[in-house]
């Protein structure tokens, strides 16, 4: 996939991965509309970029999308990259008490059904592209569960599951789809599980960007690579290794 002269729309682009992702891919000639649910965050992104255009859009929220693909089809109608990276996380134990049902319907929303509305909608512009992309930003737990993030790590899978399903029905059109999966990123998305412990940001879009260049389909960043190959040969001794169990 070629890494300049496109025109990319990511989600969640105002801060962490997505804010790196847009900084990257903007030095390196593309166009890059940048989304988040908040005018601030995105201007305060904006400020510190280039060639980059903001969107207040909510990812969760139908009408927001829904005008969103409206704007793009008016507006930029070489889009030919969506970087779905927007995401909710909490930190919670499946306990009695926690309201986990409400915590995993918001995280499953957002994080995998939310892709896939959108997706669907971009389909059609994507088309028309010579070449186009769709990545999915999944993470580290879609491969084994973390207990701390029990709602995060099942709509991770999810999308880990859609995204080869996508692949496979689009593997003879124009577009590709790949699946990026980041271990631990020190962002403020991930400071309350331990995030600065983590791999930079702008570490995990340089990976990113070489996977892209190199049509390499499913992005294992930085420690995931090591952590696949474990769970491929002991599922139980990645969980354990995972969630500190050893």
């Amino acid at each position: 996939m070629k890494t300049s002269n496109n025109t990319v729309l990511i989600t969640g682009g105002g801060a962490g991965i997505g804010f790196q992702t847009a900084k990257l891919l903007s030095e390196q000639g593309n166009h890059v509309i940048i989304t988040g649910r908040t005018a601030a965050t995105l201007e305060k992104a904006v400020a510190q970029l280039k060639n980059v255009t903001p969107i207040v859009s909510d990812v969760s929220k139908e009408e927001d999308v829904i005008a969103l693909v409206k704007k793009l089809n008016a507006a930029f109608p070489t889009l030919n990259v969506v970087i779905n990276n927007a995401a909710a996380a909490e930190v919670y134990r499946l306990e009695a008490g926690v309201n986990a049902f409400e915590k995993a319907s918001r995280e499953i929303h957002t994080n995998y059904l939310s892709v896939i509305r959108l997706n669907e909608l971009l389909l059609p512009l994507l088309e028309k592209q010579a070449e186009a992309a769709i990545v999915n930003v999944s993470s580290i737990v879609a491969i084994s569960p973390g207990a701390r993030l029990p709602g995060y790590a099942a709509s991770k899978a999810a999308l880990h599951s859609y995204t080869q399903v996508l692949r496979h029905t689009l593997s003879e059109t124009n577009i590709k789809v790949f699946e990026l999966m980041p271990p631990l990123v020190n962002t403020e998305f991930s400071k309350e599980i331990g995030g600065e412990n983590g791999m930079p940001p702008e570490a995990v879009a340089a990976a990113f960007l070489e996977g892209l260049a190199t049509d390499n389909y499913e992005i294992h960043v930085g420690n995931t690579a090591d952590f696949y190959k474990l769970f491929l040969s002991s599922p139980a001794e990645a969980f354990a290794t995972l969630n500190n169990r050893r």
